[in-house]
């Protein structure tokens, strides 16, 4: 057994039932859980391993429940700066159909990096696009190096141009070949025991890329294995243009015909969600992932997360692809997330309720803790408390960006000042960051073998056109 002491943080945000935020407190790690929290005079002084954190905030490990980490590899491409969704997937489909397993595995621990070292802890990742022996174990493998807790998610496409979808058909699936990789992955790779560092979802792409059968034929598998499910759905205007020329009907209305509502379904973006469908959520408990930086770079709008959760969903925060963000920072996105939703209320024809308390710091600090933790159906994550993972962040509230507001408030600053990167992390009881320094891999020549590989992708894409 082995036992880790978080002594002495000048505060420790429990984001549990009652959000307390103790002072001047310490936490207790035994064998991957919390084993006590509170005051530092309450707890031992002595521990197989203790880290001084005197002038440092101490929050739950945030939760990322959205993510293309492949997508590092595409990041700023200059052809799609500007373009919306549909045009932007058009331009890199072509280029992604170059992936490789290396490509993959490298790019995975690029991302899980990024996310780490911003204090992420858990992480979810939708790969859906399989070319030239690419196997989602490649994504699996890599997270295990690098020691992050991680949802996979199997994704597919199995309808392409030539029948009135998305993608080119070079880049589709024969559907009876994607539900039994996805039988042999839940097998293989899925642990529903509390603590588990990985768990396996289902996850057809989007309605604009899978057929009705996929989606009812992946319903049921999950369900029979007891796995959850995840897609992209309501993106933007053109996602609800398609759905109503080639369903009849809204994004929400497709899913609930399909049994793709429930509290073991979670959904990415949803930012043209309307009311009947924010109604449907709240009903079913079905969750959204809320990506504010990728739908601000692409355009998509402003997603009523507000709404959503008034009327009783779950909703989290994701990063989305690092095509669409260009950046992995959890933090970053749980403050972003804060400022869009004022905004979006401010620019709504019949003014704003709540002001700028539309959403306040401890609100998008929730978002990014215990709401990621509902939507990857993880009650042992996203709070701090005993019995819990040991899933941590330490951020020092003595730094550059806090100075002048941490002395005030160390929760609103962390979400208010400019984004720091965590000076700790701590997964399942594991120091996997150090002092703002990745432990589990050597980071510099991940960055070079990832930058040959980013380059060696575009050059192959060039070749084939």
């Amino acid at each position: 057994m082995t036992t880790l002491l978080l002594r002495g943080a000048r505060c420790v945000a429990t984001l549990d039932a009652q959000r307390r935020e103790l002072a001047d407190a310490s936490v207790l790690i035994r064998d991957g859980f919390i084993e006590a929290i509170g005051p530092a005079a309450d707890l031992p002084a002595s521990a197989d391993e203790v880290i001084d954190v005197a002038g440092c905030l101490v929050t739950p490990g945030l939760v990322n429940t959205h993510h293309h980490m492949y997508q590092t590899l595409t990041r700023a491409i200059p052809a799609v700066q500007d373009a919306e969704l549909f045009s932007w997937l058009q331009g890199l489909y072509p280029i992604w159909a170059g992936l490789t397993p290396e490509m993959v595995r490298v790019s995975t621990q690029v991302a899980m990096a990024e996310l780490l070292l911003s204090g992420c802890t858990t992480s979810s990742d939708h790969l859906y696009i399989y070319p030239n022996g690419v196997r989602l174990d490649d994504s699996i493998e890599a997270a295990q190096a690098i020691g992050m807790r991680f949802v996979a998610t199997r994704g597919s496409m199995s309808v392409g141009r030539s029948q009135g979808g998305l993608p080119p058909d070079e880049v589709v699936e024969d559907e009876a070949a994607i539900l039994r990789d996805s039988q042999r992955l839940i097998e293989r790779w899925h642990d529903a025991r509390p603590g588990a560092m990985v768990q396996v979802a289902l996850a057809p792409c989007s309605p604009f890329s899978v057929s009705r059968d996929l989606m009812r034929e992946s319903a049921l598998l999950a369900r029979t294995q007891g796995v959850r499910l995840h897609t992209h759905l309501a993106e933007n205007d053109h996602d609800i243009a398609y759905s109503r020329e080639k369903f009849g009907c809204t994004p929400a209305e497709y899913a609930e015909q399909l049994g793709w509502v429930g509290s073991d379904v979670w959904h990415a973006h949803c930012v043209k969600l309307d009311a009947a469908g924010i109604s449907l959520f709240a009903r079913t408990r079905t969750g959204v992932a809320h990506c504010p930086c990728s739908n601000m770079r692409l355009a998509s709008g402003i997603a009523p997360v507000r709404r959503m959760l008034d009327a009783g969903v779950p909703v989290g925060l994701g990063v989305d692809g690092s095509a669409s963000n260009d950046g992995a920072q959890m933090l970053n996105e749980a403050r972003q997330a804060l400022l869009l939703a004022r905004v979006g209320r401010a620019l709504e024809p019949f003014g704003c309720d709540h002001g700028p308390a539309e959403m306040t710091a401890r609100d998008a600090l929730a978002l990014a803790t215990r709401g990621g933790a509902e939507v990857l159906g993880r009650p042992d994550i996203g709070s701090l408390a005993p019995g819990q993972c040991a899933d941590l962040a330490v951020f020092d509230l003595g730094t550059l960006d806090m100075a002048g507001g941490a002395v005030h408030d160390p929760v609103g600053a962390l979400l208010l000042c400019a984004s720091p990167k965590a000076r700790h992390t701590v997964v399942h009881g594991r120091v996997v960051v150090r002092d703002g320094q990745l432990c589990s891999l050597d980071l510099p020549p991940l960055i070079e073998r990832h930058n040959r590989l980013a380059l060696q992708l575009a050059v192959t894409a060039l070749g084939r056109r």
